[in-house]
């Protein structure tokens, strides 16, 4: 009777450690999950130019991560890590109106072999409103039509003059009136996570 009972304590014991090593051991394997909170910066340097002109919404754009997102000591996001993200809106330049525009967002960050969704604030870029310009320039072409028109023709040229010169300068304004935004290759923005994102460091 005692032997079994030793017998029994014995494999009972080799039955507990087998499991708290199996225990252990997937443990190890589990991975370290880290959250970074709302806020985080994440700033990227884009792979390829972006332009109003160039782009529309919803196109994709890539992007590296430029610096390591740290949490606590601990590199979550390393440097070098592969962004993807999005054109939110993108409107060209307009001829006499409608300065262009351009909105990004980001969408996916890969962390070692996983991609993980990303939800982050908007970086805009708005061309210069070309209004005020291009009244100079038809102003101007009226001014400079009416005193052609005088020097050539006297009164009469001179009412002919002014619209033949406003038109010259809308001409002008058209071929000038354009200025589309980009950001060039290589540039470096920033973004800040607008929800948590958890991240498994052990992969």
């Amino acid at each position: 009777m005692l032997r079994n009972r030793r017998y029994w304590l014995s494999a009972a014991a080799v039955v507990l450690v087998g499991s708290l090593a199996f225990a252990g051991a997937e443990w190890a394997k589990a991975p370290e999950a880290v959250t970074l909170p709302a806020g985080t910066m994440l700033t990227v340097t884009l792979d390829h130019e972006v332009s109003s002109k160039g782009n529309h919404a919803g196109e994709p754009f890539s992007a590296t991560v430029a610096a390591p997102v740290l949490y606590e000591g601990k590199t979550v996001i390393p440097q070098g890590a592969e962004v993807t993200g999005r054109v939110v809106a993108a409107q060209p330049s307009g001829r006499l109106k409608d300065p262009a525009n351009i909105v990004l967002t980001l969408d996916e960050v890969s962390v070692g072999d996983r991609a993980y969704d990303v939800n982050t604030t908007s970086i805009a870029r708005r061309g210069p409103n070309h209004k005020r310009n291009n009244w100079t320039w038809i102003g101007g072409g009226a001014g400079l039509g009416t005193v052609l028109g005088a020097i050539a023709g006297g009164g009469k040229g001179a009412l002919i003059g002014g619209p033949a010169g406003a038109a010259a300068g809308v001409g002008v304004a058209t071929l000038t009136g354009r200025r589309d935004v980009r950001f060039a290759a290589e540039s470096r923005l920033t973004f800040h996570l607008t929800e948590p994102l958890r991240v498994d460091l052990k992969q």
